[in-house]
């Protein structure tokens, strides 16, 4: 009898174990594998350039020099040209806002001492045309800012005044571009420059970025741990209680349901760009580490178009060169 007993609870603990393993709740990663996509065509290699999508295709725009803009249609897979802006335009974050692309806090001019372009730069994809919109107030000028949409107006938080001399800034700012009113709003907890800002729930995310200072020789070394977010709803600025991972500044944003993407970017780390993707789940508040890019790459941008995140073009490792003109994507799984 004891013999039989024994083995019954021998057998009963073999079928415990595999049950309680399957219980244990498994995270999901939020994205596949990154690939480099096959393209009819190529567009102008560059970096800090924007990358927006707007009415099912996709505009790579600015960047150092004069640029044309170039055009992704993701059904076919081919690039086409668009116009060259009216100014050479670089280190913004792009917009689309009723069929159009805002340019906002772009600066313009020779490193490392980047001046902020004074206007608004509006382009329209149906006319292929660019457009000079409202003057921005001068005491708010500065480029490279974190820009988003939220409520039909356009939300500018942080950049720096001085190119990639001095001036890392936390500020905060309303842009209507319907009346083409601005309005200036509180300071973010933390300066910061070259980072893209995201929006999740009604509330704006600034991850990552750096405060540049080439008066003190430290362009690439300050970056900002920290991720500030601003609660619209509730009017106040707050920040996550979990810093980003990866330190690293010129890196791109994306947004999957409720998870924060940041991805790439450049830092004193290592001379390559950074290959890391990693995401911020805003329900649970964690933090996750995903399949890292093909290329490393800074200083474009990245969107979400029917089931994939892609990026473009950008600059190979840290600082200007090499420029890159790849279109690379990985699926949303579980889309």
């Amino acid at each position: 009898m004891m013999r039989v007993h024994a083995l019954a609870i021998f057998i009963s603990l073999l079928c415990l174990g595999p049950a309680n393993a399957q219980s244990s709740p498994q995270t999901k990663p939020v994205l596949g594998a990154w690939e480099i996509m096959p393209a009819q065509g190529e567009p102008v290699a560059r970096e800090e350039a924007g990358f927006v999508e707007a009415g099912g295709k996709f505009f790579l725009i600015g960047g150092r020099h004069e640029n044309p803009v170039d055009i992704f249609d993701p059904k076919t897979h081919s690039w086409t040209k668009g116009a060259v802006p009216p100014l050479e335009i670089h280190h913004f974050q792009p917009v689309a806002f009723e069929g159009r692309i805002y340019v906002l806090q772009a600066m313009t001019g020779p490193y490392p001492r980047e001046k902020p372009v004074p206007y608004v730069l509006i382009y329209d994809p149906a006319k292929d045309q660019w457009t000079k919109g409202p003057e921005i107030p001068a005491q708010r000028l500065r480029g490279a800012s974190g820009v988003v949409v939220h409520n039909g107006k356009i939300y500018l938080v942080a950049g720096i005044l001085d190119g990639h001399w001095s001036g890392a800034v936390p500020w905060f700012d309303e842009f209507d571009p319907r009346s083409g009113q601005w309005r200036v709003l509180p300071d973010a907890p933390h300066a910061r420059d070259h980072f893209l800002a995201a929006m999740i729930g009604g509330k704006l995310y600034a991850p990552g970025g750096r405060t540049s200072s080439g008066a003190t020789q430290q362009v690439f070394d300050l970056t900002v741990s920290a991720v500030d977010v601003f609660d619209f709803r509730g009017g106040k600025w707050s920040a996550l209680p979990q810093d980003l991972p990866t330190q690293r500044a010129g890196g791109m944003t994306a947004v999957v349901g409720t998870r924060l993407v940041v991805l790439g970017g450049e830092s004193m780390a290592h001379l390559p760009a950074h290959a890391e993707v990693e995401s911020y789940d805003t329900r649970t508040g964690r933090w996750e580490t995903l399949p890292p890019l093909v290329q490393g790459r800074h200083g474009t941008g990245a969107l979400v178009y029917q089931g994939r995140v892609y990026t473009a073009s950008g600059a190979g490792n840290r600082g200007g060169s090499p420029v890159l003109s790849t279109i690379e994507s990985a699926p949303i799984l579980g889309h």
